[in-house]
């Protein structure tokens, strides 16, 4: 039984999801994986299952009936890991945008003290491959938004690649966290940050999907700009 867990979310990944599984399975330190899946109408469910014959010990499938948002799918996963006892959570995207060889250097960070673990694009400069510079421009400026209002002493406010010790998750109140989109993992962080618990920051390379297609829109950008406010002036309350 090993105690590190990967969570990956899903909708619609038939494309990525038997190959990011295998990946992360056959990484040298063992690593469970955790696939929550929105009921994917293009059969994602359905190779996780198939390939759950194969690893009946390793891997694991939620299917959720609703289509709610990145971070509802993440506190589904994480109230489960934590029901199973494991004590190194990370979040990772299906679509091979965060590699899994960085998973172990995202481990040993915590290993090494780090109450969380980012999987940077932006501590050593901008680390980002095949994505179109209005992408790049947005999450880069986005962060410098997020640090701006909030105070959050990181670089890449919104990375979704993350490595959560368990004593982290525990301490915060899942079901109070409200953003649901991009903005939840800025969330996260910042709830983390307030919390007084040691962040720190794993440059990585972030390479753009190549198969698939991005759940990024307007409304979930609009969501994490005024979520930020809304966000800082709660802690500044004392309600957060």
């Amino acid at each position: 039984m090993t105690n590190k867990l990967v969570i990956i979310p899903t909708y619609n990944e038939k494309e990525n999801i038997q190959d990011i599984i295998l990946k992360v399975l056959n990484l040298e330190n063992t690593f469970h994986v955790l696939v929550v899946d929105d009921s994917s109408p293009d059969g994602t469910g359905a190779i996780v299952k198939k390939l759950q014959s194969q690893y009946p010990e390793q891997l694991f499938l939620e299917e959720r009936k609703a289509k709610d948002g990145l971070g509802r799918a993440y506190i589904h996963g994480f109230k489960w890991a934590l029901s199973k006892g494991y004590d190194y959570i990370f979040e990772m995207d299906a679509d091979f945008s965060h590699n899994p060889e960085d998973i172990p250097r995202l481990y040993e960070a915590c290993l090494n003290g780090a109450d969380m673990a980012v999987g940077s694009r932006y501590s050593q400069g901008v680390n980002v491959v095949n994505w179109p510079m209005n992408r790049v421009l947005l999450s880069f400026f986005a962060s410098k938004y997020v640090r701006m209002v909030t105070g959050l002493p990181i670089h890449d406010s919104t990375a979704g690649f993350v490595c959560f010790t368990r004593k982290v998750l525990e301490s915060l109140p899942l079901d109070k966290v409200k953003l649901v989109g991009y903005g939840f993992q800025i969330e996260m962080k910042f709830r983390t940050y307030c919390k007084k618990f040691k962040i720190v920051e794993v440059p990585i390379i972030f390479t753009d999907r190549t198969k698939g297609e991005s759940k990024m829109s307007g409304a979930i950008i609009s969501e994490a700009v005024f979520g930020v406010i809304k966000m800082k002036i709660m802690a500044l309350t004392g309600k957060l």
